[in-house]
């Protein structure tokens, strides 16, 4: 009696096993890059940008990569899916390398940063407004500021110390407060001379950041710093400018270096360059200036008139102070007035973009969120 097996049944038998193996194998390789990962994460918490950029670049087993429910989505936006028990990261990830930048000392590292996520498919909308500028008339008036905005050439420049409807409000209300006080036999005024003497220490050693610390916890004076870094950041990013980090805190602001209240670092490796050989083409500083004057447009735009930014104008008088030969005072205010001009209609077209960027900020996520929040916005419309 002979033995039949049916070669039915082996096939069948052949494909379970082969299945069953591809899902070992699937596991294996997952669990295997999750771990790999690790080290990436690492080196983002350690803010060391050298070591997650290269661990990127040089990385073959990338995250199991889903795609995305829209097509019409770039790369970076994705969402998390489960699978086997393991919940998978997406390319997003690749993002929060941006993280790391702050602490870079090596500008051209934080470019290449940039340039390889660009490269990558991850910012798609890195540089897109590089060419926005168009040849045509240089010369803008305070009528044709106007004209273009309906803004006062006044509300698109910023308040000197004083000057701002928040800060006279301020002092009418501190001035009432004190009368109040004196007509109930309540004399401050030894207090009031030791606090203005500290204020005065702090406006000359400090750069009045601690009086900066302070105001930042009113919720109106924060949401306009918010809403002037925001424009800086957004202008920065859609004209190509690789962004360091985004400091809001007034003592780290001046710990680091930075002029104001709070700043947004970015870097611009043509313009740089171009200096250093002592040469400056009208694009880069076009490009310079509008990144510069974007955080007055922004006030403009979204609250009728700027207060911040003194700061932003001190230097970009000081680098026209620099270009050979150096810009006149009539020069300067042009301009000023057309840089301003340009910011404004540029962040008028992305106004959602800005917003988007403003929400997170005021969130007070990381750098990478509103970089992944504008590549959102972008695509949106």
């Amino acid at each position: 009696m002979s033995l039949c097996i049916s070669p039915l049944f082996h096939s069948t038998t052949l494909v379970s096993n082969s299945k069953f193996y591809h899902k070992i194998k699937q596991k294996s390789i997952k669990i295997k890059a999750l771990r790999e990962w690790k080290e990436y994460d690492e080196a983002v918490k350690k803010k060391d940008l050298a070591k997650a950029l290269n661990f990127l670049k040089s990385n073959e087993t990338p995250l199991p990569i889903h795609q995305p429910l829209s097509s019409s989505l770039p790369p970076s936006i994705s969402y998390s899916e489960e699978s086997n028990g393991f919940r998978f990261l997406q390319p997003v990830r690749d993002l929060e390398v941006l993280d790391a930048c702050l602490n870079a000392d090596d500008m051209k590292l934080v470019g290449n940063t940039y340039k390889f996520l660009h490269d990558r498919g991850f910012l798609p909308s890195f540089g897109k407004c590089r060419n926005i500028v168009l040849e045509g008339p240089r010369d803008v008036t305070p009528t044709v500021l106007k004209s273009s905005t309906g803004l006062d050439a006044s509300k698109l420049s910023p308040k000197k110390w004083g000057l701002s409807r928040s800060t006279s409000a301020v002092l009418v209300a501190f001035l009432g407060g004190t009368s109040y006080l004196l007509s109930q036999g309540i004399d401050i005024r030894p207090n009031l001379a030791a606090i203005l003497g500290l204020a005065f220490m702090d406006s000359i050693f400090l750069g009045g950041s601690c009086l900066a610390q302070i105001s930042s916890f009113w919720p109106p004076y924060r949401r306009r710093i918010l809403v002037h870094e925001a424009g800086h950041l957004v202008t920065a990013y859609l004209m190509g400018c690789p962004i360091r980090g985004v400091i809001l805190d007034p003592i780290v602001a001046m710990q680091m270096g930075i002029q104001g209240q709070a700043g947004i670092q970015f870097w611009d490796e043509k313009l740089e360059s171009e200096l250093a050989e002592g040469k400056l083409s009208s694009a880069s500083f076009d490009r310079y200036c509008m990144v510069l004057f974007a955080g007055i447009a922004a006030e403009a735009l979204i609250y009728g008139e700027a207060e911040g930014g003194e700061n932003d104008e001190n230097l970009f008088r000081s680098i026209c102070l620099l270009l050979q030969p150096p810009l006149s005072i009539a020069e300067m205010s042009n301009r000023a007035r057309w840089s301003v001009l340009q910011s404004y209609n540029l962040l008028k077209w992305h106004k959602h973009v800005h917003r988007a960027a403003f929400k997170v900020l005021e969130s007070g996520e990381s750098l990478s969120d509103v970089i992944r929040s504008i590549e959102e916005a972008m695509h949106s419309k």
